[in-house]
């Protein structure tokens, strides 16, 4: 039974007193000035409660992050019950409580949100799994959130520093059905690297693999997290070397580093010229700061030359998980869908390359959330973002599948090695959530089972020219989009002169979105040739200013 105490409520409200600022929950949850956040920790806390109540005790999550965002902003996001993003309908209810401006208000919210969402305190106890990053502001705002789960009597797991797919590993373990399987105890950050480590082992069959690894860990606790995973590898088995792993000097997290870095700034992290693991011939990697994401990359010549760098991201990945993940399929001799899930911003040469290859690519609106639901139409749904962020589904129906398929005694050699390979790739991949660490060596089974390097892999196909720019407008609510954020509705007519640009260009393709945080409409436009993609973007910009 949970009752919500009052008067511990009104502490924490006069506590943690609410900034003159309006906060929304989105995708990465409630990002801001880390001492912004206080209030909005603290009031997470109860909402956090209030949602494991819902879920008749179920544990859930709250992560203390701000992924790759500069280290003096900090964020929390919930984790729902899966393992996966917290369920759409919570995020109004998380943006309407977080910005109360009164404690009478707060109380009127919190109730409101117990009688839509129907929850009886009186039937369950709340379940809440709590982790941070290594931000200085961490521990600070993580007593906030406990302050808050203490108005509902929440029973609080401290998981400590972790990575945020570690906690979404650890709260869906904690939520499984058939005790057996966790042998009765409640799982740990340790039970995630024996996943990861012996699924990696198991594919690689003793063999070593070829290509020496360097690993940009942007300052953060990625750095934590792969240090304790090489511990559990035999010693031999991959080359790593670990670089940017000051996860406790100051000024240091994403500094010039990390995959957001590197993908945006299209360049290897600052100070790698003077790495000597740096050189052709390595296969290179940065994860972000919560390492939930992230990217490759290699070298060709002269690391101080900018023609040497070569990016292969998300995009790369995703082709790279689903060409393999059909081929074992087709080899396995199952019976199931596979397809691939993009959003706009996912170049044109990836969406050509998977529709030769037969792969279904579905298109969603910008956000994981998005790409995540419809990864779960297909019975295997690989998704990526450009930035490096996604995973591999595997629905019940292909789990049976392989299940079933196993049983058969008189499968030739090769759909045996397919079937246990694929289901090595179900513990292997965290299917929770995008993870640095499990996609790292999602990316490198692939490679050694296909005996390619970093070059070989880029050979798929060769990435279209492209442009992404942002135009500063007064209303961003002026432009509207449909069919997948590709194309505008209003302003009316400006979608017709788009096209008209983009049937001028060779393999020219543009589109035009509002931001979700910002007053600007980005801009995105590419062509056979980089001064092609750099025309029609501009020409792109040009009518948003017109109509703006």
């Amino acid at each position: 039974m949970t009752t919500l105490n009052e008067q511990q409520l009104h502490a924490g409200f006069d506590k943690y007193p609410k900034p003159d600022f309006h906060f929304a929950y989105g995708t990465a949850g409630f990002r801001a000035r880390a001492d912004m956040l206080g209030n909005v920790c603290f009031r997470m806390g109860v909402i956090a409660a209030l949602r494991s109540v819902s879920l008749h005790g179920r544990a859930v999550g709250l992560m203390i992050t701000a992924s790759h965002n500069p280290e003096q902003d900090n964020g929390i996001k919930m984790v729902d019950a899966e393992g996966e993003m917290l369920a759409a309908e919570w995020e109004p209810i998380c943006t309407r409580i977080v910005n109360a401006e009164s404690v009478d208000l707060l109380q009127h919210e919190l109730h409101h949100a117990m009688e839509s969402m129907q929850i009886d305190l009186k039937q369950s106890s709340p379940h809440v799994i709590c982790g941070y990053d290594t931000r200085p502001s961490a521990l600070a705002l993580a007593k906030a959130a406990e302050d808050g789960l203490h108005v509902l009597g929440a029973h609080i797991v401290n998981a400590g520093l972790v990575t945020t797919p570690q906690l979404h590993f650890l709260v869906m373990e904690s939520n499984m059905k058939d005790l057996e399987l966790s042998l009765h105890l409640p799982p740990t950050v340790e039970m995630y690297y024996e996943k990861l480590a012996s699924s990696f082992v198991k594919f690689l069959a003793g063999k070593p693999f070829p290509v020496p690894i360097v690993i940009d860990c942007a300052n953060g606790v990625g750095a934590h997290a792969i240090q304790n995973l090489i511990k559990m590898l035999p010693e031999g088995l991959v080359d790593i070397t670990l670089l940017r792993t000051s996860m406790h000097e100051q000024g240091k997290l994403n500094h010039a580093c990390g995959a957001d870095y590197v993908k945006s700034k299209q360049c290897l992290p600052a100070g790698y010229e003077y790495e000597p693991t740096v050189k052709p011939g390595s296969l290179l990697c940065s994860f972000d700061g919560d390492a939930d994401r992230i990217v490759f990359y290699y070298v060709t010549g002269p690391v101080r030359d900018p023609a040497s760098f070569h990016l292969l991201d998300g995009d790369k990945i995703a082709t790279l998980a689903t060409d393999f993940i059909s081929e074992l399929v087709r080899e396995a001799r199952l019976d199931i869908t596979v397809g691939c899930v993009q959003t706009a911003y996912a170049n044109g040469a990836s969406t050509a390359y998977l529709t030769q290859q037969n792969v279904p690519v579905t298109c969603t609106k910008t956000g994981v959330k998005h790409l995540h639901h419809a990864a779960k139409e297909y019975d295997i749904g690989v998704y990526f973002e450009a930035n490096g962020h996604g995973t591999v589904l595997f629905a019940p129906r292909a789990m049976v599948a392989m299940g079933l398929k196993s049983l058969i005694n008189e499968a030739p050699p090769a759909s045996t090695e397919a079937l246990d390979r694929l289901r090595l790739l179900t513990v292997l991949i965290n299917q929770t959530v995008g993870d640095a660490l499990s996609d790292m060596l999602l990316v490198l089974v692939i490679l050694a089972a296909r005996r390619w390097g970093a070059a070989e892999w880029d050979k798929c196909y060769s990435d279209l020219p492209n442009r992404l720019t942002k135009v500063s407008v007064p209303d961003r609510t002026l432009f509207t989009t449909t069919d997948a954020e590709r194309r505008l509705s209003t302003p009316v007519g400006i979608q017709d002169k788009i096209d008209e640009l983009v049937q001028r260009t060779p393999q020219g393709r543009s589109f035009v979105r509002p931001s979700g945080t910002e007053d600007c409409v980005r801009v995105y436009a590419e062509a056979k040739t980089a001064e092609d993609a750099e025309r029609l973007a501009q020409a792109v910009e040009h009518l948003v200013k017109t109509a703006a």
